[in-house]
């Protein structure tokens, strides 16, 4: 087969995989997309928004509704966390709680949306039931996250500030051990 009829061929069957396309599996990328350039917007500081930053956060949110299988839904959370560090730090924008709450709201969102979509067929008939339990799964994760945080940042207030670093240390190296068990079970199988 000759380079030619190797790439007619592939377009053949790319125009086909596009005219297969079920409805709920297209809303469901859209709805990535659309959770992911939510974050990226409010993460970083308006004073970046212009044709071209706007033009690449826009790609960097179309890459995981595309490919969630692949390292872009990772590679947008990153992105959306690298631009919450620069409007803090570069642009000393105050760190608000509403804001710090939706944007790891919208991360999770993402990456759970991306996690769903890449096991959605993008031609089968699925059930939405499917989506909407996967949904309210999803929001009870993000209220009892908002509540864990809301009241963790008010006891942080609480008492004297050297003990809460100590808190923090420990904090940390639950969360590294925890990754790390995580790791260590996920090889095990």
């Amino acid at each position: 087969m000759s380079p030619v009829e190797a790439a007619r061929e592939r377009v053949r069957q790319a125009g086909t995989a596009v005219r297969r396309v079920a409805l709920l599996p297209l809303l469901v990328r859209g709805l990535v997309f659309l959770v992911v350039l939510a974050g990226l917007l409010l993460a970083y500081p308006v004073e970046l928004f212009q044709a071209r930053s706007l033009l690449a956060l826009t790609v960097v949110a179309v890459l995981p509704a595309v490919a969630p299988r692949r390292i872009w839904p990772t590679f947008a959370a990153l992105v959306t966390v690298g631009g919450w560090v620069f409007a803090s730090a570069g642009y000393d924008r105050p760190i608000a709680l509403w804001r710090l709450l939706v944007v790891a709201t919208l991360l999770y969102l993402g990456h759970t949306l991306c996690a769903l979509l890449a096991v959605l067929p993008y031609d089968g008939a699925v059930d939405p039931d499917v989506v909407l339990r996967w949904l309210i799964r999803a929001g009870a994760v993000v209220l009892a996250s908002a509540v864990a945080g809301v009241l963790l940042t008010r006891a942080g207030q609480l008492g004297p500030d050297d003990g809460f670093q100590l808190a923090t240390v420990v904090g940390l190296l639950v969360a590294v051990g925890l990754s790390g068990l995580l790791g260590w079970l996920l090889r095990r199988r």
